[in-house]
């Protein structure tokens, strides 16, 4: 039986918050130290890729990890766990006497970062249901969405600091800070009965049982793209500001802001509507949004084969607002797929997630940037299939998610549809 929202700390929003920060932050704000970095260890800019290309690697690859582990030992030791040995490696980068030694403390830095992410995901699901959880999910992935926008900026706001040395210094204080907020302020969410052993072989099963699951795959690809489209907009930044719209380094709100907005707008559209409206009218919306933003990207990209400010970026705010109305509706309805295994379920939609938001930046984006319309064609394209996951997906339930509109309860309806035949 599932805590009452009662019974949830107030903290437990800003703590989620809070570890959601840390994938996209370790990624992006280190961004603007590049310079410093490759002429303090004389490497080029390949090798300077090495310090993303390792992190990413790392980070996927344990993704598939931490949400097991925490399915079998418990939720808040594989957090606070992460976290110490992410600030351990923020230590070891901040001193670090070689590149080889800076590319080492990055693998260990991806191996710890996504235990806060993946596992505060199955903490949601643990903890709440319904319309609360679809509020705090929303929340948290707000800030993840948010994070990638300003950690360049931030980054660059270090530097004057304490150099490159600075920005891993203070990854390190607050990562330490958080592993000590999560020690005394979080509660374990999934109990000692409801917990399965960890090993090799019940874990390749555990995954193997969520591919012949055939709502998981619509599920999971509606719920790994839902974010793509805009990621890819985000990704190309630097050619779209320099490049496209001949700006300075000055000119980088005018695509972040808009994000930005679209995202907090999102946010709080979806916590009104979580009591309101079903879950398939939330998602519908969401992807209804993001398609019309995707046609206007097309239109404007037509008219204007030369961006306009601010009519070109208009559009990423309802993009921004049709993800964050989509994703904690689909986030969920996939970890209730396996309400036993929460954990390992969000491992693998992390894993999804980011392999495919590494090929949109180190493949898609540097393709498709050298012209807004090619930008556009790319974004509508991963749009859609992730509108006609969802598509399939409804179509495979063969009924409507949600019945609220006879007046039953959303999260009950909800969970009704875990029930489907596996």
């Amino acid at each position: 039986m599932n805590p009452s929202p009662r019974t949830v700390r107030r903290s437990l929003p800003w703590l989620l918050a809070a570890l959601s920060m840390i994938g996209p932050f370790s990624i992006d704000a280190v961004f603007p130290a590049f310079p410093l970095i490759g002429a303090g260890f004389a490497v080029d800019n390949v090798a300077l890729q090495q310090l993303i290309s390792v992190y990413l690697v790392t980070y996927a690859a344990m993704s598939l990890f931490h949400g097991a582990i925490s399915d079998a030992i418990g939720r808040k030791p594989v957090m606070v766990a992460g976290m110490l040995v992410y600030a351990l490696a923020s230590v070891g980068a901040a001193q670090s006497t070689s590149f080889a030694m800076l590319l080492t403390c990055r693998a260990v830095q991806g191996m710890s970062a996504g235990a806060g992410l993946v596992v505060g995901r199955a903490v949601i699901r643990d903890s709440l249901e319904g319309a609360d959880a679809q509020r705090l999910m929303s929340r948290v992935m707000m800030i993840f969405g948010v994070a990638p926008v300003i950690a360049p900026m931030v980054g660059a706001l270090l530097l004057p600091l304490g150099g490159w040395h600075g920005i891993f210094w203070v990854l390190a204080g607050f990562t330490a800070l958080l592993a000590l907020a999560l020690a005394w302020q979080l509660e374990e969410s999934h109990p000692v009965e409801r917990r399965n052993r960890f090993a090799p072989r019940p874990l390749l099963a555990s995954y193997l049982s969520f591919s012949r699951d055939r709502p998981f795959w619509p599920l999971l690809i509606s719920s790994s793209v839902n974010f793509a489209g805009l990621f890819l907009y985000i990704a190309s930044a630097p050619r779209i500001v320099r490049e496209l719209l001949h700006l300075s380094a000055a000119g980088f709100p005018w695509l972040f802001m808009p994000v930005v907005a679209g995202l907090i707008g999102g946010a709080w559209l979806s916590g009104r509507m979580a009591e309101r409206h079903s879950a398939e009218f939330t998602v519908k919306l969401g992807y209804a949004l993001m398609l019309l933003a995707s046609t206007l990207h097309l239109v404007l990209a037509w008219v204007f084969p030369m961006p306009r400010l601010p009519w070109s970026m208009l559009p990423l705010i309802l993009h921004g607002v049709g993800v964050q109305l989509a994703f904690p509706t689909l986030t969920l309805l996939l970890l209730d797929r396996f309400p036993r295994e929460r954990g390992g379920i969000s491992s693998v939609q992390a894993f999804a997630s980011l392999l495919l938001c590494s090929f949109v930046a180190g493949v898609l984006s540097p393709l498709l940037s050298v012209s807004m319309l090619y930008l556009a064609l790319g974004a509508s394209a991963l749009t859609l299939s992730g509108a006609l996951a969802w598509w399939w997906y409804h179509a495979m339930t063969r009924r409507p998610l949600d019945q609220s509109s006879a007046g039953e309860d959303p999260a009950t309806a909800m969970q009704a549809e875990i029930v489907e035949p596996r």
